[in-house]
C-alpha cells in the first residue's frame, strides 16, 4: 500500500463529532460464529438510531406520514469489534441536506468508549408514500435535520 492510500484510510472518530446519541442493546443473535457482532447488524443499528430519533422528535410518522425515507446508499468502516452483551451507543449527525435527500452519518461506540468501533453513512431520499416519487423535505423534518448538522 502506498502512502496516499494509507492517508485516505478512514479513522475512528470521537464522540464530540456527533450531535445526538441513541442507546442500543445488543442481542445474543447479533453475534456470529466468530464471537462478535456480524457486519449486517451494524446497518440495522444505523437505521434504528436515525429513525428512532426522527420519530421521537416528531419528524417521522412511520404509520401514517405522507413522506417516507428510502435508503439509496450505505457504507460502513469497522475499527474495533463489538459483541453481545455490550451496550452500543450510536452517535448521529447529518452531513448534507438536499431538497429531497439527506446524508446521515452514524458512529457506533462501545458504551463509555471515546472512539468509534464503526462509522458509516446512509443516504435517504424522501418520497411520497403513495407515488414513491421524491418530494421536498417536510418542514419539521428539515428542522430536526438542521439540529443534527455539525456546526
Amino acid at each position: 500500500m502506498d502512502r496516499n492510500s494509507a492517508a485516505a484510510r478512514p479513522q475512528p472518530q470521537e464522540r464530540g463529532a456527533y450531535q445526538a446519541f441513541k442507546t442500543i442493546t445488543t442481542r445474543w443473535s447479533d453475534n456470529d460464529v466468530y464471537g462478535h457482532v456480524n457486519n449486517v447488524v451494524y446497518y440495522s443499528w444505523f437505521d434504528t438510531a436515525v429513525n428512532s430519533h426522527l420519530i421521537e422528535q416528531g419528524a417521522l410518522d412511520i404509520e401514517h406520514g405522507e413522506t417516507i425515507g428510502l435508503v439509496i446508499e450505505t457504507q460502513c468502516n469497522y475499527f474495533a469489534p463489538l459483541a453481545f452483551p455490550q451496550t452500543v451507543e450510536a452517535g448521529i449527525r447529518v452531513a448534507r441536506i438536499g431538497s429531497s435527500s439527506v446524508r446521515y452519518e452514524v458512529g457506533l461506540f462501545a458504551q463509555g468508549v471515546v472512539l468509534t468501533a464503526a462509522a458509516g453513512h446512509f443516504i435517504h431520499v424522501y418520497v411520497d408514500r403513495a407515488t414513491r416519487r421524491p418530494c421536498a423535505l417536510p418542514a419539521r423534518l428539515r428542522e430536526v435535520l438542521q439540529a443534527l448538522t455539525a456546526a
